[in-house]
């Protein structure tokens, strides 16, 4: 017989850790409404499946993160939220969540440094997202379902890239 969740728990969890949700929203999405629609989505789903969370295995934020990075690529796949066009920046509460407030003087290379994370493939912009959360390979490789030595070259030549990027756009920029 399967266990019944409960939804007090459920929703006090989520309550607590709904940055998580924001954060892959806006990292996955262009637009407020389809930040909006994909963090309804997650929520749903995390509900759906939360009589499968178990806390012997696995932190509340390691489950979320999962379900959350699932959900949000799966829609990428369908096509409900393509990032080939201009991505927008995240909106600054989403920026707050990820981080510390920036400095006005690195408001433009934080937003040019968001806009290249949107246009990586859907398994990088998880990869970063987990590294720029202080998340260790382990969490990351438990949260992705992929190896630490996968974690830590993919990383690599993720920041590798992005650091190419940035020089770029900063020599165009002067």
């Amino acid at each position: 017989m399967r266990h019944r969740p409960d939804q007090g728990r459920f929703q006090t969890l989520l309550r607590e850790h709904e940055g998580i949700v924001f954060k892959v929203a806006g990292l996955y999405t262009q637009h407020a409404e389809d930040r909006r629609d994909l963090a309804q989505e997650i929520g749903l789903q995390a509900w759906r499946s939360f009589a499968l969370f178990d806390p012997a295995k696995a932190k509340f934020s390691t489950w979320l993160y999962r379900v959350a990075l699932n959900v949000a690529i799966s829609q990428l796949r369908r096509g409900k939220g393509d990032l080939t066009g201009k991505v927008e920046p995240l909106e600054q509460h989403h920026l707050d969540h990820i981080g510390t407030e920036p400095a006005p003087e690195q408001d433009e290379r934080l937003t040019v440094l968001y806009t290249f994370i949107g246009q990586l493939g859907a398994l990088d912009r998880a990869l970063i997202l987990l590294y720029l959360e202080d998340k260790s390979y382990a969490e990351i490789a438990q949260i992705l379902g992929i190896t630490e030595t996968n974690v830590a070259t993919k990383i690599g030549r993720i920041k590798q890239t992005l650091r190419g990027q940035m020089v770029g756009a900063a020599t165009a920029g002067a």
